[in-house]
């Protein structure tokens, strides 16, 4: 593939129908439908990460009263996304973030075509939303133990890292260490299928998500939010001290280190042990 050529991911394609039963394109007849008769303030859009949330207590206590729309596919690609975004699915609506997760089943692509595709279906939502911040889910581990496809989804993580342009409207959250043991594993109360998100796994990865999200729609005064995960860098020579709030947060494995109130600054998802300010954390991300 020359330079010149779009990333195989970027190609926007629907799902073929090898079953006989239409099912995906009956869902996505079903999200255009959608956008006709609701008014959404957020928008989730992805693969079966983002279809399973709405049936778990996270979406109920957490996402829905942000007046979100949840269009999920189990199994679609960033060419799968593309396709349904550009046909129908942003039509009559105006959100004002879009939450992206995708790109953990475009398995024939490689980390550097994965990151092409993420990266084209959040050009299309900032093209075509304007207005609009894009949240992009960095992927999360998979398998029981260290394999090739989790190295695979984290360079991709490592790639949308380097890529996006700071500021801007496009923010990446990667809230997946967490669930890994000390010893790389991944544990089944968090998937248990080792892909697949439990309760326990979405609650996790979901607490920081909420808390951007709010901090974006403003939706709550700043007292009467839940307790913030993120926290300002600790001065030179300083140590971060086990609290109440760092150990509901200690799963996520992350804290947001919010350098200005402007949200056209940066957001940097850091590790517990080293909160650091975001140019020194990217210099140590490569």
């Amino acid at each position: 593939m020359s330079s010149d050529e779009p990333s195989p991911a970027a190609l926007p394609e629907p799902v073929e129908d090898v079953h006989g039963d239409g099912r995906w394109m009956s869902q996505h007849t079903r999200f255009v439908q959608e956008c006709k008769d609701a008014e959404p303030d957020v928008l989730f859009v992805g693969d079966s990460m983002i279809q399973l949330m709405r049936h778990h207590d996270i979406w109920r206590d957490l996402f829905s009263p942000l007046h979100a729309l949840n269009f999920g596919i189990g199994g679609d690609t960033t060419c799968n996304v593309l396709w349904r975004l550009q046909n129908g699915e942003l039509d009559n609506i105006k959100p004002k973030v879009v939450v992206l997760w995708v790109g953990t089943n475009n398995h024939q692509h490689s980390a550097e075509q994965v990151a092409e595709g993420v990266l084209a279906v959040a050009r299309l939502l900032t093209s075509r939303l304007p207005r609009a911040k894009v949240i992009i889910m960095g992927l999360l581990p998979r398998g029981e133990r260290p394999n090739p496809l989790r190295e695979k989804n984290a360079a991709v993580n490592a790639l949308l890292r380097a890529r996006l342009p700071r500021p801007g409207p496009v923010l990446l959250l990667d809230a997946g260490a967490g669930l890994l043991a000390p010893d790389g594993s991944l544990s089944q109360r968090d998937m248990f299928d080792y892909l697949h998100l439990t309760a326990a796994g979405y609650a996790a990865v979901s607490k920081p998500l909420s808390d951007l999200l709010l901090q974006i729609l403003e939706e709550t005064p700043e007292e009467k939010r839940a307790p913030p995960v993120w926290a300002p860098p600790p001065p030179p020579g300083a140590s971060l001290t086990a609290g109440a709030e760092e150990e509901e947060c200690r799963r996520a494995h992350c804290v947001v280190v919010k350098l200005a109130w402007n949200l056209n600054d940066v957001l940097c998802f850091s590790p517990m042990s080293a909160v650091v300010p975001y140019a020194e954390q990217c210099e140590s991300d490569g």
